[in-house]
């Protein structure tokens, strides 16, 4: 069963809301700004709220943060409640969790009722990169590297692929005063998703983190920032730039992560205003060029199996040439997009960069 609402989440009738067990699963994009409170706390006033699954680190850390849950304390509840803030990419841990939860819902005999939450995506309805063609782990979704849909969207499309039996309920993202009041990255949906332009760099931006050169974690602006100890600033402008993209060389010295207490140098990338960035595509330009110059930059094996895709690799070994990368990402994207439409729920849909 499947259904989705256009009233906020607090005026739904539903027995399992009203009466029932509830489980709550959020972050602290949860904050309700028209009653200044959180998600659980509407159930825990309703006298109902069972158990509470939040980030097992604080807010704003350097560490990379979970939901983690047992299904064991699924048991015997009425429903879950979920409430994250999507940043648009695959990658996302939180967005992995819900797909975990989600899979644990459908593994279980009496499973209880699901409800979204959801968020507008604040990397937009823009679609970047390809689609897994290869193994990854069982929660990363087989969506595009920026995918251009809601959480809502997501679950909706995985709850088909996995043929879950659990009942979904979506409540629309245009429901919430939140999403009418506060642009969607104002609370930070990570410790390492700080800002306005944090999510349109993560697509590709967060492939660094399997390699040996830091997307800045650790700093005030990651994703914005590249470097490593062995880069030489002298190389920077050298380095292939978009149209409407800048590259600055700089230095920063990371407080967590890789390189912890080391000095980096590399570039910062800004936009001009309006400009339209394919994060993906340009990540793995700079990679190659990184490749090809600095013996100390390699790609861990997990980066492979984050990738997914055997025709980015190879330009990334240096074994094909960038126009065909180009192009099989165009491919790739349009096809994603026919696929995505079929599970949007509101009005816009995803679309290429022209």
């Amino acid at each position: 069963m499947f259904s989705f609402r256009t009233t906020p989440i607090e005026d739904q009738l539903d027995k399992a809301l009203r009466e029932g067990r509830v489980g709550v699963f959020s972050t602290q994009n949860s904050w309700d700004v028209a009653r200044d409170r959180y998600l659980a706390d509407l159930f825990r006033q309703r006298g109902n709220l069972a158990v509470s699954f939040g980030p097992r680190e604080t807010e704003l850390t350097p560490g990379t943060n979970h939901i983690e849950f047992e299904a064991e304390q699924l048991d015997g509840l009425s429903a879950v409640v979920v409430e994250i803030q999507d940043v648009g990419s695959r990658y996302f841990n939180y967005t992995r969790d819900v797909f975990r939860l989600m899979s644990v819902l459908s593994d279980m005999e009496n499973p209880p009722a699901l409800y979204v939450v959801d968020h507008v995506n604040p990397a937009g309805r823009v679609v970047e990169g390809t689609i897994p063609v290869v193994d990854t782990d069982p929660w990363t979704p087989h969506v595009a590297h920026r995918h251009g849909l809601t959480l809502g969207e997501l679950c909706h499309l995985y709850y088909n692929e996995i043929g879950a039996r659990f009942a979904l309920h979506i409540i629309s993202a245009l429901s919430s005063a939140s999403n009418k009041l506060l642009m969607p990255w104002t609370i930070a949906p990570a410790s390492d998703i700080p800002g306005m332009f944090t999510c349109l760099m993560y697509s590709g931006g967060a492939l660094w983190n399997n390699t040996t050169v830091t997307p800045a974690i650790g700093t005030s602006r990651p994703y914005e920032y590249i470097g490593a100890p062995f880069i030489k600033a002298a190389d920077i402008p050298t380095l292939p730039a978009p149209e409407g993209v800048m590259l600055r060389p700089c230095t920063f010295t990371p407080s967590a992560g890789r390189y912890a207490g080391e000095k980096c140098a590399g570039l910062q990338i800004m936009l001009a205003p309006g400009a339209q960035y394919h994060s993906f595509l340009h990540t793995v330009l700079l990679m190659r060029c990184f490749r090809s110059r600095y013996s100390q930059f390699e790609f861990e094996p997990l980066f492979w199996r984050k990738l997914s895709d055997p025709v980015v690799k190879a330009y990334l070994q240096e074994e094909i040439t960038f126009d065909v990368v180009q192009e099989h990402v165009k491919l790739e994207e349009q096809k994603w997009i026919r696929k995505a439409k079929r599970h949007i729920l509101y009005d816009d849909a995803p679309y290429r960069m022209k």
